[in-house]
């Protein structure tokens, strides 16, 4: 399905520019131009992002 249609880049390619490291927005846009035109797309671009996201671990802070 295509996610960005301004410039013709789908779901499955998306997903593999994030299996091959991209884990930001910004990533995405500076390799594949998603969101670089009318912005339609950004909403599905984070919510994909943001799935495949791995949380960070958090350090204790001891006091």
């Amino acid at each position: 399905m295509y996610i960005c249609v301004c410039k013709a880049v789908t779901d499955s390619q998306l997903q593999t520019a994030i299996d091959n490291g991209m884990n930001t927005r910004k990533e995405l846009y500076q390799c594949l131009g998603v969101g670089s035109s009318c912005g339609k797309c950004n909403r599905h671009v984070r919510e994909l992002v943001n799935k495949n996201s791995v949380p960070s671990t958090e350090i204790p802070v001891i006091i």
